[in-house]
């Protein structure tokens, strides 16, 4: 067995999904192929997953590829690939992606899904990507393609419509999405004795159903709680909340990236709803800047102590490499097309979030049918600015760009079309080399 790991310089999500594998009787003694582009970053990871695997007393080879001379190498015979990639990093690219739609009035929160800052980070991301496929299709060609990569469903989306890869989009905001609604209301459940359908399009993805052990639906004792905890300063959590105040429904991600995907929170003319609710601007650029930090001392914290035990995380990568390989039936929420409109209301090209169940043959998507008009509605709000993006990236037309981020709830509630395509074209210039040429 062999487990391709793309970005494997993000440390602690390759300890943690590698990790996992360890973790697994099926996956434990399997060949571990590390590739990223900085040396450095690698021999970090090298170190700490050889140290996990003496630990775990596993008998997994670990190898490393660096640089992209190498990568086919990495890639050659690989039974799944992770990919957990990220294109000019926090410095240049996010800084670039924050700062300069700031110069025309855009302030963003995350900016990794959508938005000005996730539609630059697509077309700097795909390129890449579809080097990736290209190289698996010559030397892996029946992988299985494991995306955490964001934006989810633009990078998904490509793969499934213009590679011929095997692919599925995975993001933990499935698994955490009850649990994140219980706690923020303080409700007495276990996420793990209700049962729930969710469904829409990565990081808005819908809780259309939500019932307690005995199938009493909770919805009616949830909407009873919302305006107290919309009211309470404290509360990080408001707008998910909103959604479900008046669209009926809570949604997977967290409410600091929800704050950026709609035209209603973050608005110049209306600054006191920032604090209303509790929207942490330039969110994702401090995260960066703190994790960098924390992990350089977490490094030499490992080298001084010693690697801790690693238990299995809610992550859905080692659970559906082991359903593919033993065939025992694993459930997952996973990104695909929306292939057979199995969300009916949704477009056929449209990369969805779904239940899948994962066996021998791979990922299974569920039909789910048409979703509440209004969810839909949100949903296509996104999925307009996701297939332009593709479209931008596959004919390389800089009007498409444009389009998306024309078309991009927040950006069009606060720019005019000139402004949007001058900051398009600022953007374009200042990431330079990152960026393909288009005309």
């Amino acid at each position: 067995m062999k487990i391709t790991f793309m970005g494997a310089g993000s440390t602690v999500f390759a300890r943690n999904v590698i990790g996992d594998c360890m973790c697994s009787d099926v996956l434990r003694d399997s060949t571990f192929a590390l590739y990223d582009i900085d040396a450095d970053r690698l021999k970090e990871s090298h170190t700490i997953l050889e140290a996990m695997r003496e630990q775990k007393g596993c008998k997994a080879q670990i190898e490393c590829y660096c640089g992209v001379e190498n990568r086919k190498d990495a890639l050659r015979g690989a039974n799944f690939v992770i990919n957990a990639i990220q294109v000019g990093l926090y410095d240049p690219c996010t800084i670039i992606d924050f700062e300069v739609p700031k110069k025309y009035g855009l302030q963003q929160t995350i900016g990794d899904t959508l938005g000005i800052g996730g539609i630059m980070r697509a077309l700097r991301t795909i390129p890449v990507m579809k080097d990736f496929a290209d190289d698996m299709a010559e030397v892996a060609p029946d992988a299985l393609f494991l995306n955490y990569t964001n934006p989810m469903a633009m990078l998904t989306g490509f793969m499934l419509r213009y590679t011929p890869i095997k692919t599925v989009g995975l993001c933990h905001s499935v698994q955490v999405c009850t649990k994140s609604l219980f706690e923020t209301l303080k409700m007495d459940y276990k996420p793990e004795d209700c049962t729930e359908l969710i469904a829409g399009i990565n990081h808005m993805a819908w809780l259309l159903e939500i019932k307690d052990k005995n199938g009493r639906d909770l919805y009616p004792e949830i909407k009873s709680k919302i305006d107290a905890e919309i009211n309470n300063p404290n509360c990080n959590n408001k707008v998910r909340l909103e959604y479900i105040k008046n669209f009926g429904y809570y949604c997977t991600e967290s409410s600091e990236h929800n704050a950026e995907y709609n035209p209603f929170y973050i608005k110049s003319k209306y600054p006191e709803l920032i604090e209303k609710y509790n929207i942490p601007l330039d969110e994702y650029p401090r995260r960066c800047i703190n994790q960098i930090e924390r992990w350089k001392d977490d490094y030499k914290n490992i080298l001084e102590t010693g690697i801790k035990e690693h238990a299995r995380s809610f992550e859905y990568a080692s659970h559906i490499m082991e359903a593919v390989v033993t065939n025992k039936a694993y459930q997952i929420g996973g990104n695909v097309l929306n292939t057979g409109h199995l969300i009916t209301n949704l477009p056929e090209n449209a990369c969805v979030e779904v239940p899948c169940l994962v066996n021998r043959h791979g990922i299974n998507p569920c039909f789910v049918g048409e979703l509440p008009v209004q969810c839909a509605a949100m949903n296509m709000t996104n999925i307009n600015v996701q297939l332009l993006t593709i479209e931008a990236a596959v004919t390389l037309k800089k009007e498409h760009i444009y389009q998306a981020a024309m078309l991009d709830p927040h950006t069009a509630a606060e720019l005019d079309i000139d402004t949007i395509k001058k900051m398009v074209d600022d953007l374009i210039d200042t990431h330079g080399n990152w960026l393909p040429k288009y005309h």
